[in-house]
């Protein structure tokens, strides 16, 4: 079972450079304006990998009652996911359901 590590944090995008609030309701993982996030968690939460590249999204599928946000690792190549929040661009979740 994966360990979970609570890290609900502000930040500055790398990607498209905007502020990035905290979020109301859970950790934030990815930026809502270009949906890039960072290759920084083993585990979630951890901070301990240390690819430390841009996770660049590359599609969206659907996931349950909500989608996800497909991605591959500028750097290292991996692929992950993560969820869609409730404050991403709706724009955005479009633009990546077309080319998915």
């Amino acid at each position: 079972m994966k360990q979970f590590t609570m890290r609900n944090e502000s930040f500055i995008c790398e990607h498209c450079g905007k502020e990035v609030a905290k979020s109301d309701y859970t950790a934030r993982d990815h930026c809502p304006y270009c949906f890039y996030s960072k290759h920084v968690d083993i585990n979630p939460g951890d901070r301990m990998n240390p690819c430390q590249g841009l996770l660049k999204p590359i599609g969206i599928e659907k996931f349950k009652d909500t989608y996800k946000i497909l991605y591959q690792c500028e750097k290292c190549h991996q692929l992950h996911k993560n969820r869609v929040e409730k404050d991403d661009s709706i724009e955005k979740i479009i633009e990546l359901s077309i080319i998915s």
